[in-house]
Order: structure tokens, then C-alpha cells, then sequence
């Protein structure tokens, strides 16, 4: 597997990519290659009067591809210039890459109300699945939130197909996890009793996860679909939430609310985004 991990270069950059334990998780997923990427931002100019934004950046860079390469991966950099999800994006296309990794400093209440981090845009555009590395917020020495990123999973489903695809995610993150919980909100707008009913539907998902040898439990919540997962993730305090998303257009673009964007932007912990595949 091939990962993409994005940096600004920052002290909660760093630390996303210098944690010895995240990086060991990467290994036990089956990530062999790793494509360090940082985007200079088009705004600022080669030309600018004692500034090379471009070497410095290289230079950074190549600090950081020492530590990966120290812990066993091979490792390539990328300096790019422009808007950073568009880049990041590109990068992970170019190369092939099964993931794009971010480190993100968390919710703030200026964040709950404006779009724009890149952790925020990247779950919007993104067509790989993205793996949001929670960072301690307001600190000089930032560590990360959660060391073992799969270790304790929280899947969110609403039975969809988006949903069905995360859940294959599982296929390699069940070589990192221990331990599974499995979360379904019921809403005004489910359908009517046809069929399995929810518990009989997480109890087929959850015999996968133990025939995987992953110790697992059940959690059926109704009301807001976005505040439930956020309030189960309080309770059972996974390392990781996994969640599928229903992909982008130019419309959702343009619109606030998705329940998968809501929970990148204010889980407490790292989340796993799985998006549907591209369309030609």
C-alpha cells in the first residue's frame, strides 16, 4: 500500500509524522511506500525579497523522510504549489496512493462555522480514503490525541452502500484493531420494519469482525445522526472512528451539513473517512 501524508511543516505536523506508534500502525496495514507532500501556497512568490519557500520546504522535508525511512518505509517528498486540497489530491492520484493522511489541531468554535482547513476540504474532495490524525490543541508542544491509530475502532453505518464500503476497510485495518464498536442511528427517516431490524443487521457485521478474532459490541442510538456518533465516541473512546462519506459535487461544495465533514471537523479523536470510488 501506498499512503500520502500531508505537512505544513508545523509542530502538530511534525509530531503526526514523527509518532513512532502511528507510523508502526501504518506498517501493520500493509503501508510499504510513503509520499511526504507539502503545497507552498500560491499566494507566495519564489521572487519575494530572502525568501525560498520552495528549499526550505525540501529541506523540511528531508528531516522527516529520514525518521520514516529510519522506521522501515520507502519514503518520497513532494513540494508543490497551490490551494493545498486541490495538490494533495493530485499527488495522491499521481502516485497511486490507497491513502491520504493529515494531522488536523481539532475543532474550534470559529472552525464550526467557517469551511476552510484543509483537513475539512480534503473530506470533502477527497477520493481515497483519509485518515485525520487528531492533534492536541492550544499547545507550544502539541502530541497526538490518540497513539494507536486503529487499535480500538468506532464504525458509524446506516446500512448504506457507502456505508457497506467502509466497513471493507476492514479487510486491512482489522491487522492493526483489536477492538470494534458498532454504531447506528436511528432517524425520523428510516424505513419501516421490512426486514432485518438494526440489531440483526450489526449482529451480521459484527460475526465478520469476531470470525477476524476482533472483540466487538453493538450501540443502536436515535436522534441527530452527527451529534449520536459524536456523543458514542465520548462514551467508548475508539482511537479511530470510521465512517463512510456519499463523495462531492459541485452543489455539496457549496453546502454545510454532511454528517461524515461534521464529524472530521469536531471529533475529539482520529477519523477514518472512506469515500466512494471515482466516477468516470
Amino acid at each position: 500500500m501506498k499512503a500520502v501524508l500531508a505537512t505544513d511543516l508545523s509542530a502538530a505536523s511534525e509530531v503526526a509524522i514523527k509518532t513512532e506508534t502511528s507510523l508502526g500502525c501504518l506498517a501493520e496495514i500493509g503501508v510499504e511506500e510513503i509520499h511526504l507532500v507539502t503545497v507552498v501556497p500560491s499566494n507566495v512568490h519564489s521572487g519575494m525579497p530572502g525568501i525560498d519557500f520552495e528549499s526550505r520546504r525540501q529541506r523540511g522535508l528531508g528531516r522527516y523522510q529520514a525518521t520514516i525511512e529510519s522506521a522501515g518505509f520507502r519514503v518520497e517528498t513532494h513540494v508543490v504549489r497551490g490551494t493545498p486540497q486541490r495538490r494533495i489530491n493530485g499527488v495522491a492520484g499521481a502516485v497511486g496512493a490507497d491513502l491520504i493522511m493529515i494531522g488536523s489541531r481539532g475543532k474550534s468554535p470559529l472552525e464550526n462555522r467557517v469551511i476552510g482547513s484543509t483537513a475539512r476540504n480534503l473530506a470533502r474532495t477527497t477520493v481515497r480514503p483519509l485518515l485525520v490524525n487528531r492533534i492536541e490543541r492550544a499547545t507550544e508542544s502539541p502530541e497526538v490525541v490518540r497513539t494507536y491509530l486503529f487499535q480500538r475502532m468506532l464504525f458509524a453505518t446506516d446500512f448504506s452502500e457507502n456505508a457497506n464500503r467502509a466497513f471493507e476497510a476492514f479487510r486491512y485495518l482489522r491487522h492493526s484493531a483489536e477492538e470494534v464498536t458498532l454504531v447506528h442511528v436511528r432517524t425520523p427517516k428510516d424505513p419501516g420494519p421490512e426486514g432485518a431490524t438494526p440489531a440483526e443487521r450489526l449482529g451480521e457485521l459484527a460475526d465478520r469482525l469476531n470470525s477476524w478474532g476482533l472483540e466487538t459490541r453493538t450501540d443502536i442510538r436515535s436522534g441527530d445522526p452527527t451529534a449520536e456518533i459524536l456523543a458514542a465516541e465520548a462514551e467508548h473512546e475508539p482511537t479511530t472512528t470510521l465512517i463512510g462519506s456519499r463523495g462531492h459535487s459541485r452543489l455539496r461544495r457549496l453546502l454545510l451539513g454532511s454528517v461524515s465533514e461534521d464529524v472530521v471537523a469536531r471529533a475529539t479523536g482520529n477519523v477514518f473517512l472512506v469515500p466512494p470510488p471515482r466516477t468516470a
